[in-house]
């Protein structure tokens, strides 16, 4: 069975002033988290902030050391700009795999962003964000806010664009010529003039460049999946351009989305239904797949609960409750330390998978979850150990014995000059110069990896990777098997703790409704 390609969600914009955005608010958005603007004077606010897996600013070397607090840079950019209709920034919004855990998508992220941004000397303020729709599907997310002037060597804001003079066909520039008098203008300085035009510094705003980067990231998406075994293609050109006969959904826009969260249609809005229903047709056979999943699904959880102890249990009582209120589990994703680790969270959502963690691990209360956390957590501390050491005595003999697929030659090479004379080790160094070259820093490298005058067993190298190789996997999988137990030990307190609060929420609201009347009635 091929591979299922998915069309990759990519979005490239620009802040503008002309339309009264603002940096510090697209900064505060992004990382959710309360900015004060210098510009402007106001105090940006995020609505929301349980989406938010990681934030981080990445900067190129000529960059000041205090542009990494975020407030400090779009600061500086915002005062930098003097103009009504300046462009503040680039703000890029693509989606990744929800099938990567939080902190592969981080790796994975954070080296995008330094080759195809931060090393072409642009500040970068990035973000992941993993939200949910209504239907409990999961949105993994990034936005990343680019600077739009270049960093001169001293760590200042350089210009958008530079005068450029116009040249003839020998390189030289062309005068303005002053067709009265016929002779080459000045200005009042009494400077000659050039014919000249205006040319961006930097080539950041080229569209070819919006090309390159949505190419980039899909090529990295695929590449990731494909080490993971990830049957899915992204794709980063447009339906168009791929000749499929398939319509794209519009960009709905923030107003018009918060007005559609709120159960308001809106002509954007019905527009994207009508795309959607027009593109249904072609999306049975995935459908269906769900369908089956779901039917699936659906039998195994029946198949637990008849199984399930019928003694009272506090925690299934929970999850029952949560249950019937929203049909799924929430997630801790800001405090998720193990959920960072799981690629399958839609899994750790499902109230049935939760219930049966909870009977197949013999949890019948919070206290005996506490304690299988506290257990968990000292086993997984140990694995984690384990796998490191393992994994860097693994790293340092693969390391060795690449750098001998490299040596061996080169050596052999050597020994055989060492063994002849005269005129036929003099033809033998002149054919072999360039590898006899190499020999010193070679032979060096290999003694420095060695290490206090180890010797040279290549054989017992290969024995010695296939052995750890096997054992650094198994202790691998048995430290993603403990993260998952913790994992779910950490939604199911999240939510009895979110429940809790809930519920402590809805019982002061007749008192408050209350206070309201009888306030009112105090007025009249």
């Amino acid at each position: 069975m091929g591979n299922v390609t998915k069309q990759a969600s990519t979005r490239f914009s620009i802040v503008k002033r002309s339309k009264g955005q603002s940096a510090v608010e697209k900064a505060s958005y992004i990382s959710r988290s309360i900015l004060v603007s210098e510009f402007d004077g106001q105090t940006y606010r995020p609505k929301y902030h349980e989406d938010l897996v990681h934030s981080e600013i990445s900067l190129p070397p000529n960059a000041p050391k205090e542009y990494a607090d975020q407030a400090t840079l779009w600061n500086a950019v915002e005062l930098s700009e003097k103009g009504q209709k300046s462009q503040l920034a680039r703000m890029l919004k693509a989606s990744l795999p929800n099938e990567w855990s939080y902190e592969l998508a981080e790796e994975v992220v954070r080296d995008y962003v330094q080759r195809n941004f931060v090393d072409k000397g642009m500040c970068a303020d990035w973000a992941i964000h993993d939200s949910e729709n209504d239907k409990g599907q999961r949105n993994l997310h990034i936005h990343v806010l680019l600077t739009m002037r270049p960093l001169t060597e001293n760590g200042e804001w350089g210009a958008k664009q530079k005068k450029v003079y116009d040249l003839d066909e020998n390189g030289e520039k062309i005068p303005v010529i002053d067709k009265k008098t016929g002779q080459q203008k000045v200005d009042k300085r009494n400077r000659k003039q050039w014919k000249c035009h205006t040319a961006d510094s930097t080539d950041w705003n080229s569209k070819e460049n919006a090309k390159m980067w949505r190419k980039d990231l899909a090529d990295t998406i695929n590449a990731t999946n494909e080490q993971l075994g990830i049957a899915v293609h992204w794709e980063h050109r447009s339906f168009k351009e791929q000749g499929i006969d398939k319509e794209p959904a519009i960009h709905i826009g923030a107003v018009a989305n918060a007005l559609e969260r709120k159960g308001i249609q809106t002509e954007r809005g019905n527009i994207n239904r009508e795309i959607i229903k027009n593109n249904l047709l072609l999306e049975q056979e995935k459908e269906m797949l769900i369908l089956a999943k779901q039917e699936l699904h659906s039998a195994q959880y029946s198949k637990i609960k008849s199984t399930a102890v019928s003694v009272k249990n506090e925690v299934m009582e929970m999850i029952a409750k949560v249950r019937e209120r929203k049909g799924r589990l929430d997630l801790p994703i800001v405090s998720g330390k193990h959920l960072r680790k799981i690629s399958d969270r839609t899994a750790l959502q499902s109230a049935g998978n939760a219930e049966k963690f909870i009977t197949t691990r013999k949890i019948d209360s919070f206290e005996s979850l506490a304690k299988f956390t506290a257990d968990r957590e000292q086993k997984y501390s140990q694995l984690e150990n384990v796998h490191l050491s393992k994994g860097q005595k693994l790293n340092r003999l693969k390391e060795l014995s690449k750098m001998y697929a490299l040596y061996a030659p080169i050596q052999a090479t050597y020994k055989e000059s060492q063994s002849l004379k005269g005129f036929a080790k003099m033809k033998y160094d002149k054919e072999h110069k360039d590898s006899l070259s190499k020999y010193p820093e070679l032979k060096e490298r290999m003694q420095s990896l060695l290490q206090n005058g180890g010797k040279i067993t290549p054989k017992q190298w290969k024995a010695e990777i296939q052995s750890l190789q096997s054992e650094y996997e198994s202790i691998g999988k048995e430290q993603t098997k403990t993260a998952t137990e913790l994992a779910y030990a950490e939604v199911i307190s999240y939510d009895k703790k979110n429940l809790e609060r809930e519920l402590q929420n809805e019982s002061r609201q007749p008192n408050r409704q209350q206070s309201r009347t009888k306030r009112r009635e105090e007025e009249i």
